[in-house]
């Protein structure tokens, strides 16, 4: 079974940073997509960048890009979404999520495991 564990969220000022992470356990994920979402109360939720296991490839939402990085580390099964320059915005609940990286990725209709969340709020 596979399990996601989100952590580093909290409150930043905006133009501040936040790294958050997704522990991932339960298979090896070769051949899968780890994609971080979030959704902010009476919203839906909306994709904001993705990264193929194998190979590395990352995908960003063009509100996202130039501003926050996905990576991974092998080694851990961890993903890592760094945020910069955060703008004051509503706050919302990251989610980070596994598909199969045959799957349009940045679909969250195509995740079929999600983490709890962790809230990241960003005051002005």
């Amino acid at each position: 079974q596979v399990q996601l564990v989100e952590s580093g969220g909290g409150l930043v000022q905006a133009g501040g940073s936040l790294r958050l992470s997704c522990a991932a356990s339960g298979r090896t994920f070769s051949g899968y997509a780890m994609g971080w979402f979030r959704q902010a109360p009476g919203k839906d939720r909306e994709f904001v960048a993705a990264i193929r296991w194998s190979g590395g490839n990352t995908y960003y939402a063009d509100s996202v890009k130039g501003r926050f990085t996905v990576s991974r580390d092998n080694a851990k099964n961890t993903v890592y979404l760094q945020m910069d320059s955060l703008k004051s915005e509503a706050p919302a609940v990251y989610y980070c999520a596994v598909t199969y990286a045959s799957r349009p990725i940045t679909d969250g209709r195509m995740y079929d495991w999600w983490g709890q969340g962790t809230q990241v709020t960003v005051s002005s």
